[in-house]
């Protein structure tokens, strides 16, 4: 996913995203054990994705307590 579509989306959304690729690396792990991945490249995306949704947590989060000190 591209990062502007991410910012799009509210923080429960990220949130439930976030575990919903958090799932299908599980999933993606058993295939591997299991030796039947399609897509091995499909792991760092996924890893990617997972990254980007927490940078975007945080920079909201930064952002809320910089608005709330400069209200003070």
């Amino acid at each position: 996913m591209k990062i502007k579509d991410l910012r799009i989306l509210s923080s429960e959304e990220l949130i439930q995203k976030e575990k919903s690729f958090k799932k299908d690396i599980f999933d993606l792990n058993y295939q591997r054990k299991m030796g039947v991945v399609e897509k091995p490249a499909h792991f760092r995306e996924l890893k990617r994705n997972i990254a980007k949704i927490f940078t975007i947590l945080k920079e909201r989060e930064l952002e809320n307590e910089r608005n709330g000190k400069e209200a003070e």
